[in-house]
């Protein structure tokens, strides 16, 4: 099937990215979905599986020749989605420094190298669209989750000095804002702290297990109260396609007033009620 339009989604395999996919692909638009694993890529005649790690510059150079190939005369990139991320969480204090180049690696350095890659094509578009998955974590950073906090303040900061290098080729720049979201990753947190308290020494369980403690229970509760990841697929769409779109999209009611809190607030007022609210004191 043909269509004049078409946008590359990195990490597509499941949540955020899976629902960018299925809304790009019912509203018309063909869709190259970049995954590591190209088995977890549902068969849809506008869907094209592309093997992409965003942490191997080869291969997003490789997944670039791929798409152009593909697209044929009639159709050109209309948008890139950088959606692939991970999170790394513990406290910093005995974070382990490979992790921490591990988490900037794939939410940041990896970013840029899929934009690199496929710009070349945005260009032969004339209304290209970059957008960035992000989180309000970018501009909030909350205990224990400082390594992501960190990628996606970098996150922002690189999207905005690229929104305003590549304006005067009529290229935009937008990065999603949501904060929590129902996807498939919180099935897994549970895991995934665990994993991270069998690496800590006795101290730092000393210090911070209470702490760690309350965290599990949080992930927990977040598999059934985050937006569903369609709204977030939703302002992707609008980032790519609407005539005058947003430099930033806060994504649900959540990140709207964590923001606007974290704005208004002074930062004793702020540091104490996000406090609260994660560790009931």
């Amino acid at each position: 099937m043909k269509t004049p339009d078409a946008v590359i989604v990195t990490g597509a395999s499941t949540g955020i990215g899976k629902a960018m996919v299925d809304t790009f692909a019912a509203n018309g638009i063909r869709v190259f979905a970049a995954v590591r694993d190209l088995s977890t890529v549902d068969e849809h005649p506008l869907v094209t599986p592309v093997r992409l790690d965003v942490t191997s510059a080869k291969e997003a150079v490789d997944a670039a020749e791929l798409v152009a190939a593909s697209l044929g005369s009639e159709t050109r990139l209309r948008g890139i989605v950088n959606n692939a991320g991970i999170a790394v969480g513990g406290p910093l204090e005995f974070l382990d420094l490979d992790e921490l180049r591990r988490q900037l690696e794939v939410n940041v350095v990896g970013q840029l190298a899929v934009t690199q890659a496929f710009l070349p094509l945005l260009r032969q578009h004339g209304k290209g669209r970059i957008v960035f998955t992000s989180s309000v974590a970018g501009r909030m950073a909350a205990p224990f989750i400082g390594p992501y906090a960190a990628s996606k303040h970098a996150l922002n900061g690189m999207a905005e000095s690229l929104r305003r290098e590549l304006k005067p080729w009529g290229i935009g720049v937008s990065v999603l804002a949501p904060a929590t979201v129902a996807t498939p990753i919180w099935d897994k947190a549970g895991d995934d702290i665990d994993d991270v308290e069998a690496t800590l020494p006795p101290r730092a369980l000393e210090l911070y297990g209470a702490a760690i403690t309350a965290m599990r229970s949080i992930s927990k509760d977040a598999r059934t109260s985050g937006i569903p990841a369609s709204k977030v697929a939703e302002a992707a769409h609008h980032a790519v396609f609407a005539r005058r779109a947003k430099a930033e999209y806060l994504v649900g009611a959540e990140a709207k007033m964590i923001a606007t809190a974290s704005n208004l607030l002074p930062y004793r007022t702020f540091d104490k009620a996000v406090r609260r609210q994660m560790f009931g004191s």
